[in-house]
């Protein structure tokens, strides 16, 4: 019988100090990725060790990459180049997370053997016909479950992929990656065409590794053509563990935070831009670029927020982080809305509807509309909300105890391990009144 985790958080507080939470998700997967299939020997430091990334670590020494560690952060991944991975024995189980099955559908379309990507019940129930289906079009050939979902059972395409020129219907990073790592295996250019700005890890990424990725505005084209070598990797904080400490601070009157090294990528932003539209206190000092990626350091001080219209142009630029953003906007004085955001209904959990449950059961005037929410100011209350599995929800509402006025007990909340373990930890050293039970 696995472990259930509860989160119980006592009302008040406020966050002070310094802290460097650990380091960026998307990144952490992808160094694994391109480090396999690279040239040589790839070192990597700050490398996120939560669940999602430790997946795709042991899908790649499922397929043969010898891998050492992770220890304190630091991997040292033998590269087999592009052509050097070997059949799995079994199934490739990728747990909780959506980046490693979704990327590794592409990368494996083109491989000389067949494969099967398996998750958690969390994950078997997310879509995939978003890159199933651009790939059957170039090609591959993946058979899925009636609904579209995993098990994947990837049959070998070695040699028969064709490049396409793909509009994407929604603005997804995990689509266009998917993609572009496929494309390094068809023949002629592989382009996507985004309808917004998403995350854009994989480009610059492969650009580190000296594999040519051809960039002009929303469009991004590669082809087969290239080799990837051995490069060191510095993961940059994740801004969207960062994110649950930027709302902390700005909503617990007398909190003053410095978070450290943190990736601000200008496609990852949208959280740091939605806050300062609320009022938020936030200043970006010390920026530098490491590895390509632009990083620095983020001070935060407590200021009365107001709610706001979030722009919808911003939304693809903070997806993961609106848990903890529905938090601040109970917090702050008038309505928040939130449209353009039906993405957020197919996350680990209906993140819209969970969040929304959660909120009113704490007594906070949250109404749900199809692809966003309107929160009104309102004192948060206290209660017992659940998770649903869902990491992020787990998070915000911990947050959420700084402005309670009761103890908020948040059930389910064992997938936090996936990508942030270190989260309670932090939380209390900053100030959180936190309390984790495990039964």
């Amino acid at each position: 019988m696995s472990k259930t985790i509860t989160f119980v958080v006592q009302p008040g507080g406020k966050l002070h100090g310094q802290a460097r939470v650990p380091g960026d998700k998307s990144m952490s997967h992808r160094s694994i990725m391109l480090g396999s299939i690279a040239e040589g020997v790839t070192h990597v430091k700050g490398f996120l060790q939560a669940e999602d990334a430790l997946a795709t670590l042991q899908a790649f020494r499922d397929m043969g990459v010898v891998i050492e560690g992770p220890a304190n952060g630091e991997v040292t991944i033998h590269g087999v180049g592009k052509h050097g991975l070997k059949a799995p024995t079994k199934p490739l189980y990728l747990g909780n997370s959506g980046t490693s099955m979704r990327l590794l559908s592409g990368l494996l379309a083109g491989q000389a053997f067949d494969s099967i990507l398996t998750g958690d019940k969390s994950l078997s129930g997310r879509p995939m016909k978003r890159v199933t289906a651009p790939l059957a079009e170039m090609g591959a050939v993946i058979e899925a479950t009636a609904n579209g979902t995993a098990p994947l059972h990837i049959k070998s395409q070695a040699g028969r992929l064709k490049g396409i020129d793909y509009q994407m219907p929604i603005a997804s990073a995990q689509v266009k990656s998917c993609l572009l790592l496929a494309g390094m295996y068809a023949e002629g250019d592989t382009s996507t065409t985004e309808p917004a700005p998403t995350r854009d890890h994989t480009e610059r990424m492969l650009a580190g590794f000296g594999y040519p990725v051809k960039r002009e505005g929303s469009k991004a084209t590669i082809n087969a053509n290239g080799k990837l070598h051995a490069a060191e990797i510095d993961v940059p904080s994740d801004i969207s563990s960062a994110a649950f400490f930027l709302v902390g601070a700005s909503i617990a009157e007398g909190s003053d935070v410095l978070l450290k090294h943190v990736g601000i990528n200008p496609t990852r932003t949208g959280v740091i831009d939605i806050l300062r539209l609320m009022g938020a206190h936030i200043e970006i000092l010390n920026e530098r670029v490491v590895g390509g990626e632009p990083v620095a350091d983020l001070h935060v001080l407590a200021r009365p927020l107001k709610g706001i219209d979030i722009p919808e142009a911003l939304v693809p630029l903070a997806i993961d982080e609106f848990p903890v953003l529905f938090v601040a906007a109970a917090c702050a004085t008038g309505q928040t809305r939130l449209s353009g955001a039906k993405e957020l209904r197919v996350k680990e959990s209906d993140r819209i509807q969970v969040m929304a449950d959660g909120l009113q059961i704490l007594g906070v005037d949250a109404r749900p509309t199809e692809d966003g929410m309107i929160i009104n100011s309102s004192p948060i209350g206290g209660g017992e909300v659940i998770s649903h599995g869902d990491h992020r929800i787990a998070m915000a509402f911990a947050i959420a105890g700084l402005r309670a006025n009761g103890a908020i007990t948040i059930h389910d909340c064992e997938n936090v391990n996936t990508s942030f373990p270190e989260f309670k930890d932090i939380a209390s050293q900053l100030g959180l009144r936190l309390v984790c039970r495990e039964n």
